[in-house]
C-alpha cells in the first residue's frame, strides 16, 4: 500500500513542467489577430474567429501543465484541504510541559533557523557556482523572506514525524511544528512587509 502523501508527490512529478508554447510563439499567433475584423453578422467558422480560438489556446498553453495544476488547485488546497487536513491530523493535547521538551525545541529551530539558512547557503552556492542565475528584481532579503516563510511544515513534516519517533514524541514534534508555523509567519511577514515592492509581491501570491 503507497501512502496517499507519498502518491501526490509522485503524481506531482509526473506533471510537466515545460510549456507547450514559448512567448515568442505567441506572440506570432496573436500577430495574425486582426484588430478590426470584417462585419459579418453570422455564426459562421470564419478566419477571423479561427485566429482567435488559436490565439486563447496558445496564451492558456503558456502555462505548463504542473503551472495550471497549481492554479486551478490552489484555492482549494489552500483554504479547503489544508486546514482539514491540519484539524484532522494534527490533534494534539496541549500540554505546557512539551514546551520544555528537545524534539519541540529542535523542530522550533530546525525550521524557523536551519531552513531559512538552508535556503539562502545554497542559493548563495548556486549563483556563485554558476549553476544557478539569480533575477535582478530579487533581491537577497526577498529570498531570505521566502526562506523564513518556507519554515511553514505540515504535511510531509508529521508524515515524517509519524514515521521517524516514537508515538511518545509525536506530541512534542506536533507542538514544535505548529510553534514553528507561527514563527515563520510572523518572522516572514514581518520581513518582507518592509522591503520595497512587497504589495507587488503580495499581489502576485494572491493571484
Amino acid at each position: 500500500m503507497v501512502h496517499a502523501t507519498v502518491t501526490g508527490v509522485i503524481l506531482g512529478l509526473l506533471a510537466p513542467a515545460r510549456r507547450l508554447v514559448s512567448d515568442e510563439r505567441l506572440y506570432a499567433i496573436l500577430d495574425q489577430v486582426v484588430a478590426h475584423p470584417a462585419r459579418y453578422n453570422g455564426s459562421g467558422d470564419t478566419k477571423d474567429r479561427q485566429t482567435l480560438q488559436m490565439a486563447e489556446i496558445a496564451a492558456c498553453e503558456t502555462h505548463s501543465p504542473v503551472e495550471r495544476l497549481e492554479i486551478a488547485l490552489h484555492p482549494r488546497f489552500g483554504f479547503i484541504i489544508m486546514p482539514l487536513f491540519a484539524f484532522a491530523n494534527a490533534g494534539m493535547p496541549l500540554s505546557f510541559g512539551n514546551f520544555g521538551h528537545f524534539v519541540t525545541r529542535v523542530v522550533l529551530v530546525g525550521f524557523t533557523v536551519g531552513k531559512p539558512i538552508g535556503i539562502l547557503t545554497f542559493s548563495w552556492l548556486a549563483v556563485r557556482s554558476g549553476i544557478a542565475m539569480r533575477p535582478p528584481d530579487l533581491d537577497w532579503r526577498l529570498l531570505a523572506g521566502g526562506g523564513l516563510l518556507a519554515g511553514i511544515g505540515f504535511t510531509m513534516a508529521l508524515f515524517i514525524a509519524n514515521l521517524a519517533l516514537d508515538q511518545s514524541l509525536v506530541d512534542s514534534a506536533k507542538l514544535g511544528l505548529l510553534l514553528t508555523s507561527v514563527v515563520s509567519v510572523v518572522a516572514g511577514i514581518a520581513l518582507l512587509s518592509g522591503l520595497s515592492g512587497y504589495g507587488q509581491l503580495s499581489h502576485m501570491a494572491l493571484q
